[in-house]
C-alpha cells in the first residue's frame, strides 16, 4: 500500500504560485488542524548567491517556551526495514525490544515517490526539518554534492522565532565525515535564517575551536602562528552561509569545547569516533546545554557503499547502543525525564537489489529506498501502538511543530494524530 502520492502532489501545486514560489497555508487552517491531536500535551503558551537572511522577529516578544523537549534521531546513513524492524533478521535489539513498545510505531512511513524527491542522506535530512520536499541542489554546482540551502524555514528556526530560545538549546549534533550538512541549521527564508538557526556540535566545529584556541594560547612571534592562521582560515571557509566576522559559536557553545578539550585533548585520537561520537556529544549536550530541541544526525550505516556488509549491520548495532544510552540520559538528567518526546526516523532506506553482492549497498531511488519507519515515544504519544496505515516522512515535521505548539504554516503533510493522547 502507498501514500496518497497524488493528493502531496495537489498539496505542494497549491502552495506554489508562478515561478515555483511558496505561497502559505492560512494559518488558521494550520493551528485548527494541529491541535485536534493535542489532548493531554501541554504546550507552551548569509547563502552564496542569494539575499543575507538576517531579518526575522527580533523586535516581537516571544514567549518563554514549557513545552516538552523534542530529540529527533536520524537513524540515518539510510536503512532497511528488513535490518531494524524484522526480529530475525534486526541489529537493534533495544529499538526494537524495548523502545518500541514505548510509543507508537509507523512501520511503513514512506518517502514519497514524486519525481523530484531524491532519497539520500542531506535531502532526507531536510525533509524532516521542513516537513516538505523540494528539489535540492548543490549551491556550488557539485555534481555529488549536498551542499542545500533550504527554501522553507526548519523546526529549529520556528521555535527559536517563536519562542524565547537561545542558540545552544536548538542543536544539531553532526558526523565528521558529512560536512555538508553542518549548514542545515537554518534556512534561506527572508522572515528567518541565521538569527534564528540551531548550534551544530561535530568534530569539524571542534576542530575550528582549538585552532582559535591555540592561536589565543600563541605569542604573536611564534613561527607555528602562519601556518595555524591559515589552516583555521581554510577550514572556515567551508562555512559559505556566515559572514567571516560573525564566525565561531557562542558562549555557552565555547564553554562545551572547553570541558571537551579538557577531557579529550586536541588531536582526536582519544574521543570516540563515528557515531559513537554522536552519541557522546548528545549525552554531554543534555547535561551541559540542555537543548530545548536537538537533532542526532547518526550516519555509520553508509559506510555499507564501500560494499562490506558488516559496515552496515555494525553500524544498525551502533546507533542502538547509541539510542540505549540516550534514553538512558534522557530518563537522568534533570528535566527531561517524562517531559521529552523521542522521534526516531531514517532519512532514507536502502535499495533491495538481488544483482547486488551486497542488496543493500545503495540508494538509488528503489522502491525499498523510499520504506523507513517513524516511532514516537514521549508525553502525550500513545504506547504499545502500531499503525499499519501507510504515512509520509514529512509528518515527522508537522507531528513535532504540534507538539511543541508551534505554527508552522509550511507543512506539506498532515499531523500524525494517530499517535497522540
Amino acid at each position: 500500500m502507498k501514500c496518497d502520492t497524488t493528493a502531496l502532489e495537489r498539496s505542494r501545486r497549491a502552495r506554489r504560485g508562478p515561478g515555483s514560489e511558496y505561497q502559505t497555508l492560512d494559518r488558521r487552517a494550520f493551528v485548527e488542524r494541529s491541535l485536534l491531536g493535542l489532548g493531554a500535551v501541554a504546550l507552551g503558551a548569509g547563502s552564496l548567491g542569494a539575499k543575507p537572511a538576517l531579518v526575522g522577529a527580533r523586535t516581537t516578544a516571544r514567549r518563554a517556551y514549557s513545552g516538552p523537549n523534542v530529540v529527533i534521531v536520524r537513524f540515518g546513513g539510510g536503512v532497511r526495514r528488513r535490518e531494524t524492524l524484522v526480529r530475525e533478521h534486526s541489529h537493534c535489539p533495544y529499538f526494537l525490544e524495548r523502545l518500541v513498545p514505548r510509543g507508537t510505531l509507523f512501520p511503513d512511513t514512506q518517502i514519497a515517490q514524486l519525481d523530484d524527491v531524491e532519497t539520500s542522506h542531506g535531502q532526507g535530512t531536510l525533509y524532516i526539518l521542513t516537513g516538505r520536499y523540494d528539489r535540492y541542489k548543490d549551491v556550488r554546482g557539485h555534481v555529488l554534492g549536498q551542499r542545500f540551502e533550504a527554501k522553507v524555514p526548519t523546526l529549529f528556526e520556528l521555535l527559536r522565532q517563536q519562542y524565547e530560545v537561545a542558540e545552544h538549546e536548538a542543536l544539531i549534533i553532526n558526523g565528521e565525515d558529512r560536512t555538508d550538512e553542518e549548514f542545515y541549521s537554518f534556512s534561506n527564508h527572508h522572515l528567518f535564517g541565521v538569527d534564528f538557526r540551531s548550534s551544530v556540535l561535530s568534530l569539524y566545529r571542534y576542530k575550528t575551536y582549538v585552532m582559535r584556541a591555540r592561536l589565543a594560547e600563541m605569542s604573536t612571534s611564534d613561527p607555528r602562528r602562519q601556518a595555524l592562521t591559515s589552516q583555521l582560515e581554510e577550514l572556515e571557509a567551508i562555512d559559505h552561509r556566515v559572514d567571516p566576522q560573525a564566525r565561531g559559536q557562542s558562549v555557552e557553545i565555547e564553554r562545551f569545547w572547553e570541558r571537551w578539550r579538557a577531557s579529550y585533548g586536541d588531536s582526536g585520537l582519544v574521543n570516540p569516533r563515528g557515531d559513537a561520537l554522536l552519541t557522546e556529544l548528545a549525552v554531554r549536550a543534555l547535561e551541559e546545554l540542555r537543548p530545548k530541541l536537538m537533532m542526532i544526525n547518526y550516519n555509520d550505516p553508509d559506510y555499507v557503499h564501500w560494499g562490506i556488509p558488516t559496515h552496515y549491520t555494525r553500524g544498525i548495532a551502533t546507533i542502538d547502543a547509541g539510542l540505549e544510552r540516550l534514553v538512558g540520559a534522557l530518563e537522568t538528567v534533570e528535566g527531561y525525564r517524562d517531559n521529552t518526546v523521542l522521534c526516531v526516523v531514517p532519512d532514507c532506506g536502502r535499495d533491495s537489489n538481488p544483482a547486488m553482492r551486497v542488496p543493500y549497498q545503495h540508494h538509488f531511488r528503489s522502491r525499498s529506498s523510499h520504506e523507513i519507519f517513524c516511532h514516537l515515544s514521549g508525553p502525550g504519544i500513545e504506547s504499545g501502538q502500531r499503525i499499519e496505515s501507510p504515512v509520509d516522512q514529512t509528518s515527522v515535521s508537522a507531528t513535532i511543530a504540534a507538539l511543541m505548539g508551534l505554527e508552522n504554516e509550511w507543512m506539506e503533510a498532515p499531523v500524525l494524530e494517530s499517535a497522540l493522547r
